[in-house]
């Protein structure tokens, strides 16, 4: 081959090689070139004989959604035989033979099968899952005067336990299909519809644990006492909030009442030092067996939980049968189902301003005597018109839902066999030892000694890095942290005991964890290399930066950390609750054999 024939050679298989995407492009647009996603989440289909039904399917879908909250059985079921007659079409459109033929072609194969799986999810839905619950009396999951009826709870568990079922089944096929080679917009189109069956999962396993399990934890089988604790967003730890008020609650055959009142500061502190995990001592000395607001300076809600109750337990000499953490944001979304509440004093508590009543307002206009009376009035008021009030249960397990999707509500029972059916849920708040997807965790525990964590707006972003000869992978977070605060006018409530100095500056014990088996390589802060106190807590490495942000300011921490051996392309964040609501990326990337 003489020199001049080399570049033609060269550019002659570039040519090839770009006609190849340029069919491969072509025949992905045949495809998808009118993928509609239709809105409120549910995906419509426009491609080939297909489009016309999934299309209707997501309208009907919606319509569906609309009807089951609203309780409007009759026009649900119809919508729902009508769902199920155009679900049935787009599948078996997607399943004639000249479908399965292209699903075997290797260039629009996977798209070709990927497009199926969706049309499949859908019928599967309709048939199975919809109608199901259409036949399922949700009431039964809501008290009515202050009880709860056991047998008619019992007598649902069964259904909601298909239903579950089914939804999971629907979720593990999705989850089988690959997506790192579908065009983009089926791959975005099966994202989506993931995203939803994740959703409609959480809530339906909510329910399902619910029905199972809610008879004997409300003392169908004997008496049952829990102390529920109130997270205070105001001063941060790493499951949300400092623990603040508490009450008993008291539960006999589906009967519910409040008994005993009370604030953490009441429990006084403890010495010598309730006995703690040595990764839990190593990372933060014996505060959290000293002191109740402390316990939860791990993210591990099962420690602190079992932490307060002991404490509980020798200060008052009862002992209870588990914890239950809730907070503020909780009370706003479980006041949209009920209406405003009027705590004694004349003081309304409504869904859109319960958040900046409870953890601003409060400390500039009352002293702490006053305010612990009122978070406990407050607390009784809300318990009080959840279990007294007629509310919508659709509704009321929607605000559930998205409480515990956000890690807001929180669940510790002191009966093992109990505990192990919530496993690694998020309501149980176990950091597990094992990733199914790589998960970071970015957790936050308040430095300054003050109630300024009201004022904090954070944000996390988390990239998907290359793949590492050793089958590791490294991902880069960038969390920023905002202060909202003030310069002047904040009262000594709020203040607390200024502890960075400047009492108006947040600061704020910023804790990396790494994913299970995997490290924290480096961390700069503003662009700056920092030191990181270092430890570990089930299998994750942690690492934690003071992070001083005062008023107006924005810090940024970027940490890299390194996976253990995966070749998967996802990732997730775990994330301590906040007053205002993290904002939040995750870019994913190829799995390391792509």
């Amino acid at each position: 081959m003489t020199e001049s024939e080399r570049p033609r050679r060269r550019h002659s298989r570039s040519r090839r090689r770009r006609r190849a995407r340029l069919r491969r492009a072509l025949l992905g647009a045949l495809v998808v070139g009118s993928l509609l996603l239709a809105t409120g989440g549910w995906i419509g289909f426009r491609g080939w004989q297909a489009r016309a039904h999934l299309l209707n399917a997501a309208g009907l879908a919606r319509e569906l959604s609309a009807q089951v909250v609203g309780g409007e059985t009759d026009r649900a079921l119809r919508t729902l035989a009508a769902l199920q007659e155009q679900s049935a079409a787009a599948r078996a459109v997607t399943a004639d033979p000249g479908w399965q033929l292209g699903r075997r072609t290797p260039i629009a194969g996977d798209d070709l099968d990927a497009v199926q799986q969706i049309a499949v999810a859908i019928d599967e839905l309709a048939r199975q899952a919809f109608p199901a619950l259409l036949r399922t009396d949700l009431t039964s999951l809501v008290p009515t005067g202050g009880r709860l009826d056991l047998a008619k709870l019992t007598g649902v568990s069964a259904e909601l336990s298909r239903v579950d079922d089914a939804v999971q089944r629907t979720r593990r096929d999705l989850a089988a299909v690959p997506a790192d080679r579908l065009v983009d917009q089926i791959r975005q189109a099966l994202t989506d519809l993931r995203g939803e069956i994740d959703r409609l999962a959480s809530l339906t396993t909510a329910a399902d644990q619910g029905a199972r399990l809610l008879p004997p934890l409300l003392g169908a089988n004997g008496p049952r006492r829990y102390l529920l604790v109130s997270q205070n967003l105001a001063e941060l730890r790493a499951t949300g909030g400092m623990f603040g008020a508490y009450a008993m609650i008291e539960a006999e055959k589906g009967q519910v009442r409040m008994g005993r009142q009370g604030s953490s500061a009441s429990l006084g502190r403890f010495l010598p030092a309730l006995k703690l995990p040595a990764e839990t001592r190593a990372l933060w000395t014996d505060l959290p067996g000293i002191y109740p607001a402390d316990v939860n300076l791990t993210p591990h809600f099962p420690t602190a939980a079992a932490l307060y109750r002991e404490m509980f337990r020798r200060k008052t000499g009862t002992t209870v049968d588990g914890v239950l953490a809730v907070d503020p944001v909780v009370l706003s979304y479980l006041l949209k189902a009920t209406g405003p509440v009027l705590v004694p004093g004349g003081v309304p508590l409504a869904s859109e301003k319960v958040v900046q009543t409870l953890l601003n307002e409060t400390y500039q206009r009352l002293g702490t005597r006053e305010q612990d009376e009122f978070f406990t009035a407050s607390a009784a008021a809300v318990f009080d018109a959840f279990f007294k009030k007629n509310v919508n249960p659709r509704v009321l397990l929607s605000a559930f839902d998205r409480a515990i999707t956000e890690r807001r509500i929180l669940f510790w029972s002191a009966r093992p066999e109990e505990q192990r059916t919530f496993g690694d849920s998020r309501m149980a708040g176990t950091l597990p030892e094992q990733d199914t997807v790589p998960t970071v965790g970015v957790f936050l525990n308040d430095g300054s000694g003050a109630k300024l964590g009201y004022y904090l707006r954070p944000t996390a972003n988390l990239t998907v890095g290359e793949c590492r000869p050793d089958g590791r992978r490294e991902l880069r977070l960038r969390v920023t942290l905002r202060s909202t605060a003030p310069k002047t006018g904040l009262s000594e409530s709020v203040l607390g005991l200024g502890l960075a100095g400047d009492p108006y500056t947040i600061r704020t014990l910023v804790s990396i964890f790494s994913p299970a088996g995997g490290s924290v390589l480096d961390a700069r802060l503003d662009g700056t290399e920092i030191a990181l106190g270092s430890g570990t807590e089930r299998r994750r490495q942690v690492a934690t930066a003071n992070v001083e942000a005062s008023p107006g300011a924005e810090r940024v921490l970027e940490v890299t950390v390194l996976t253990a051996k995966t070749g998967v392309g996802q990732a997730e964040l775990w994330l301590t609750p906040t007053a205002s609501p993290w904002t939040t990326q995750v870019h994913s990337a190829p799995s390391c054999d792509q």
